[in-house]
């Protein structure tokens, strides 16, 4: 089955969550949007499909379609491996992976804390303020959590035991967006978080996620994505 994904061309964003699950999973895929008028007809799959998406990501397989990261991903996980086979295993990675993506959203919502349709610079004094309190009770919460999943009932190499789920996959694209956009909080309490930072290091050092993070498929991190960097943000400036 050879799949297509649309979503925007110039940025990791929400789309890199679905790619790692692709280039993990080994199989062959389409970044259409990437590809010669793949714009347009990502446009016009939006408009014209049956069951719409609200936004990008959405992905075809066959006459199968389907969008929400964590819908995707649900997809991708049964039939390739990367969930377990059985429903409460499923439905176990599948919180993992929405709380996951309550993590990206306040992410994001650190340098945009008024409204995505502003940029940055309109709401720089708010985005300090949202962005100290994400970096001091909000983050520590979510990496706690992650960190004592990891360590219940003993250490362990995934989020469910020795076998890698889409979820290790997100949660090693958030940790990287972190180290992205605020380098010197995570270089302050990375200390704190052993088991998370082996978890980064064992999906970087996956056989497929190395190869495909050392290719020009890999988009770097910029200031128009879900993870940006502004000094300010990190209390560099």
């Amino acid at each position: 089955m050879a799949y297509e994904l649309f979503y925007w061309p110039t940025i990791q964003g929400r789309g890199e969550f679905v790619r790692l699950a692709l280039e993990e999973a080994g199989v062959d895929y389409v970044d259409v949007a990437r590809e010669p008028g793949g714009m347009a007809r990502m446009m016009a799959a939006m408009d014209g499909a049956d069951h719409p998406s609200f936004a990008p990501p959405f992905l075809k397989a066959d006459a199968l379609a389907m969008g929400q990261v964590a819908n995707i991903l649900l997809y991708i996980g049964q039939r390739h491996g990367l969930a377990p086979g059985d429903e409460q295993g499923r439905l176990w990675v599948n919180q993992l992976q929405l709380t996951i993506a309550d993590l990206v959203t306040e992410a994001h919502d650190s340098h945009h804390p008024i409204a995505s349709s502003l940029y940055y610079e309109d709401q720089r004094p708010e985005a300090k303020r949202r962005a100290a309190d994400f970096l001091e009770t909000r983050l520590p919460k979510f990496l706690d959590y992650f960190e004592g999943i990891l360590g219940r009932p003993e250490p362990k190499d995934y989020l469910l035991g020795d076998q890698v789920s889409y979820a290790d996959l997100s949660l090693f694209q958030v940790l990287e967006g972190l180290r992205y956009a605020f380098p010197g909080t995570l270089a302050r309490i990375d200390a704190n978080y052993p088991l998370l930072g082996a978890l980064r290091e064992r999906v970087a050092a996956r056989p497929r996620i190395k190869a495909y993070l050392a290719s020009a498929r890999r988009l770097p991190f910029n200031e128009e994505g879900i993870f940006r960097h502004y000094p300010e943000l990190d209390g560099q400036a």
